[in-house]
């Protein structure tokens, strides 16, 4: 019998969830000498890049993948462009925890449950058990008080919240614009509001809030939500910043080794590295003009192109990895591979996105402003552009331009609100590699790789913090 304290990790669908949860339950294991069972919702369909990550992954001994029963998937659900990515992902869950209760008890009734955002059914079960859950927040601080605020601000406001004349006050934060709200808040007449409110408004019923940031990083919003009035009367379970948790490693395919052997003959933070994350997709049409942009920016880069998709930008969140019939870079304006040919390097799908980040020779990174993506670009000192697509990623985007000072924006052209034009993209690119600008911030980010360091060293904040919640574990260990 496995007489080390058993915690139980509960991470949702998609790459952005799995991997951050994937590598708190390695470091429950390696740091703080604890067996973990990594409880995976699954389905019918299959998740090629899922199933590569934990299958390449060098799992520690004390870790073990637990997939709950699969749940079957209606096609049409999975397929039907109106049913939208956090109602599919929701519907998924919600079925796929209706085993949970059977196989916490079968697995001898964990110490803990660390749950995702979108999975608070476990609330339900594990208090039935006895057992404290805790919520692992994948995004930052800042959202987090969003979250906390949201059914707050459901109830004071009748009209859409896009349509508010100021930006939305979150207590003790900084005000969020309308135009950077989340989509699943923008419109709140469909079920995608209603799931992100259902879960958002139990939160409170949480042991403990785990955030993938640090005191450095968003040291107003950490600060906010552990002392500010507001937040204290909801009562908010104590929140415990633990970040950066970031992807530890990779495999290597042919490609990937091709790629990165180009990267070693550039010279150090010469080549900005374009990627929109493990669920991103661009139009044809933005495609075509970002392609002319970072030919115009005359810059080195890495690009890694998919199949464009005007149906919407998270257009590869439940496939991703999978292969695709044709080839992205046929979509690519005629002559550009030839053109660019030495000064860019395009790979279709998928990079070893945390091997280019760590390389010398990468000095910038436009990004669609995941969060998993922003700590690894910052974590090895990479400037940033940001591109957001969906989820939070407005929000994260303002955040590291405004509040952090890591990052460069495009603007829309004039009269434009979906396009960012190639002139635009010449030009961010241009100022992030060698601008005057792109020196503050690239000293800025440098800056913050130092304390993401020291926050996880055993004498660090973000150690002490998640030390702190393993010995309260430990001492109720039976």
């Amino acid at each position: 019998m496995n007489r080390k304290p058993h915690v139980a990790v509960l991470p949702n669908l998609g790459l952005g969830h799995l991997i951050p949860q994937l590598e708190f339950a390695k470091r429950l294991v390696v740091h703080h000498g604890f067996h973990v069972s990594l409880l995976l919702i699954t389905t019918n369909e299959p998740s090629p890049a899922q199933d590569q990550l934990l299958s390449s992954s060098h799992l520690p001994p004390d870790l073990h993948i637990v997939p709950l029963p699969p749940v079957e998937v209606d096609k049409k659900i999975i397929n039907d462009g109106d049913v939208l990515v956090l109602t599919r992902l929701c519907v998924i869950t919600d079925h796929s925890l209706r085993s949970l209760k059977s196989v916490l008890i079968a697995l001898g009734k964990p110490n803990a449950l660390v749950t995702d955002i979108f999975a608070t059914q476990a609330f339900d079960v594990c208090k039935e058990l006895l057992i404290p859950t805790y919520v692992y927040v994948t995004t930052s601080a800042a959202f987090s008080a969003f979250m906390l605020y949201l059914p707050k601000l459901d109830s004071d406001v009748n009209c859409e919240f896009i349509d508010l004349p100021e930006p939305i006050q979150v207590p003790g934060c900084s005000p969020i614009r309308t135009h950077d709200l989340l989509d699943q808040a923008r419109n709140r007449k469909i079920d995608e509001y209603k799931w992100l409110l259902h879960h958002f408004s139990r939160l409170p019923l949480a042991s403990g809030i785990f955030v993938n940031s640090w005191k450095d990083l968003e040291p107003v919003s950490i600060k906010s939500i552990k002392e500010n009035p507001f937040f204290k009367q909801i009562p908010t379970p104590p929140i415990h910043p633990i970040g950066p948790i970031i992807k530890q490693e990779e495999t290597l395919s042919v490609v990937d080794v091709e790629c990165l052997k180009w990267l070693d003959k550039q010279p150090p933070d010469s080549v900005i590295f374009v990627t929109f994350g493990s669920g991103g997709t661009l139009s044809f049409e933005q495609q075509t003009e970002l392609a002319w942009g970072l030919e115009l920016s005359q810059q080195r880069f890495i690009w890694v192109v998919r199949k464009p998709t005007d149906s919407t930008g998270a257009g590869t969140f439940f496939n991703a990895g999978e292969a695709n019939e044709n080839d992205p870079k046929v979509d690519l304006p005629e002559g550009f591979l030839d053109r660019t040919q030495g000064v860019g390097f395009v790979v279709s799908s998928w990079a070893p996105q945390v091997t280019i980040l760590g390389h010398h020779s990468t000095g910038g990174f436009l990004s669609h402003c995941g969060w998993n993506s922003v700590l690894e670009s910052i974590v090895h000192g990479v400037p940033l552009v940001t591109w957001p697509l969906y989820a939070e990623q407005r929000m994260n985007s303002t955040m590291l331009v405004e509040d952090i000072g890591v990052a460069i924006k495009p603007k829309m052209e004039a009269g434009q609100q979906t396009i960012v034009g190639r002139k635009e993209i010449e030009r961010v690119v241009r100022m992030v590699m060698e601008g005057e600008e792109g020196k503050v911030i690239r000293s800025r980010v440098k800056e913050l790789k130092e304390s993401a360091t020291k926050a996880l060293d055993s004498s660090g904040s973000s150690y002490e913090s998640l030390s702190c919640v393993a010995n309260y574990w430990k001492a109720n260990h039976n």
